[in-house]
């Protein structure tokens, strides 16, 4: 797939001529509701066998081939031109794609209510095909020991349709919030620890669950030790009836990282225990902070050479974000939300603003200012081909297990196109 980023006064047929593709195939690829009206620094994934790359000042042959995983003599035949020539600015490269590698694609899906929405399910029957694993978040623990699932409807059979396993979530949500004092009491009660194991086993095996995967969070920091004890013991009886164990982890970058949310998890011991760990790299920037990249790479890189430290790396799922959000300026600590979006969503908010799409290089992010009816300024970040790109080439880098997803329900399609581009999807039934 190539990645091109709209410039003034390019249009879908200047683009499709330049990459030798055709309007349609860039309007379907990328769901352009409006094809004539794109924006100014707004990402588009053409879709091609392998990709072109327009020659910069200081590029070399050798060079462009580092960068893209080839060599410079495959670059030079397959281009037809002198492996020791000088390279003219602009000059158009064709790149063969790589050869895909197998990762572990998981994606977390959240019904609310009482029953699966209709676009919910549409989600899951465009998705399913290319996840190792529907994530049905979350099956909540009480304080008894017993569980209170979510609506599941028909989400399993269209799961089965596709191969794709069911993954158990479990957390110690109450009332909307993850209580600390609920967690502390299922590490440290046995009578309420044997009761939730047995009524895991029973569900997930009765459920045709492949995994059971713990999300809890704001454990106490003095909980470390029985929660990595419960793992264990969880990890014994799942093993027994032939269910997988995996954990979500706070994104940490030092084993001395203080705070609620980091104390209690204890990364080499879940990379000793579990069978997998999905790092949720993202909500640096958040619905209640101020303005900033979701998973911006600099930071998420940091997280995944920690947990290589830890844990190899074939037991790291990188955590990734399928959405955005819309700040009001100025911020105000304590002051309204903002408002999340799809990547989709954030396109069009800036088509109907008239405004021009930044990329912040460092945090490998899009965003954008816009000013609303109201005239209240907004700040938007959201993720497109670039960012998540970044992303897939930090999971080949460090050779990573995979990726998931939170969470399906919000249109991201250039997303998807890259994922099975890149990667051949690893299915377990």
């Amino acid at each position: 797939m190539q990645i091109h980023i709209v410039a003034s006064g390019d249009t879908i047929t200047s683009i499709a001529q330049l990459y030798g593709a055709t309007s349609a195939a860039i309007i379907e690829a990328n769901e352009l509701s409006t094809p004539n009206e794109l924006v100014i620094g707004q990402a588009l994934v053409i879709p091609i066998i392998g990709q072109f790359y327009f020659v910069q000042p200081g590029d070399s042959l050798y060079d462009i081939a580092q960068r893209f995983g080839t060599t410079y003599q495959a670059l030079a035949e397959i281009n037809q031109i002198s492996a020791t020539a000088t390279l003219p600015v602009g000059l158009r490269l064709y790149i063969p794609p790589r050869p895909k590698r197998e990762i572990i694609s998981i994606a977390y899906v959240e019904p609310m209510g009482d029953t699966v929405s209709t676009p919910l399910i549409h989600a899951v029957e465009n998705h399913a095909e290319k996840l190792t694993y529907l994530a049905l978040f979350s099956y909540r623990v009480q304080r008894d020991g017993s569980l209170v699932a979510p609506p599941i409807d028909n989400l399993a059979t269209i799961a089965g349709n596709h191969q794709t396993a069911l993954m158990l979530v479990v957390t110690n949500l109450e009332e909307g919030a993850f209580s600390s004092e609920l967690g502390h009491i299922i590490l440290t009660v046995q009578s309420v620890q044997n009761t939730l194991l047995d009524n895991l086993v029973n569900t997930a095996t009765s459920g045709g669950f492949h995994d059971v995967h713990f999300d809890f969070e704001f454990l106490l920091p003095e909980d470390r030790e029985a929660y990595n004890d419960f793992l264990r013991k969880a990890k014994t009886r799942f093993a027994q009836a032939g269910l997988t164990l995996s954990t979500a982890l706070a994104p940490k970058t030092s084993s001395t990282q203080t705070g609620i949310v980091y104390e209690a998890h204890d990364y080499a011991a879940h990379g000793e225990i579990a069978d997998f760990v999905i790092l949720m790299t993202y909500e640096w920037g958040y619905s209640a902070g101020p303005p900033m990249a979701v998973s911006p790479i600099n930071e998420v890189r940091k997280v995944v050479d920690y947990a290589l430290t830890q844990m190899p790396a074939d037991k790291i799922i990188l955590g990734q974000n399928l959405y955005g959000y819309d700040w009001t300026l100025p911020f105000v600590a304590g002051g309204p939300y903002a408002r999340a979006v799809s990547p989709q969503q954030a396109i069009q908010l800036a088509r109907e603003n008239n405004a021009s799409i930044s990329y912040d290089i460092v945090a490998q992010a899009p965003f954008f200012q816009y000013t609303a009816a109201d005239g209240k300024t907004h700040e938007v970040w959201f993720e497109d081909a670039r960012s998540i790109q970044a992303k897939f080439n930090l999971i080949e880098e460090k050779q990573l297990r995979g990726i998931a997803y939170w969470k399906l329900g919000l249109s991201f399609p250039q997303n998807w196109l890259l994922l099975t581009d890149q990667f051949t999807i690893t299915k377990v039934i």
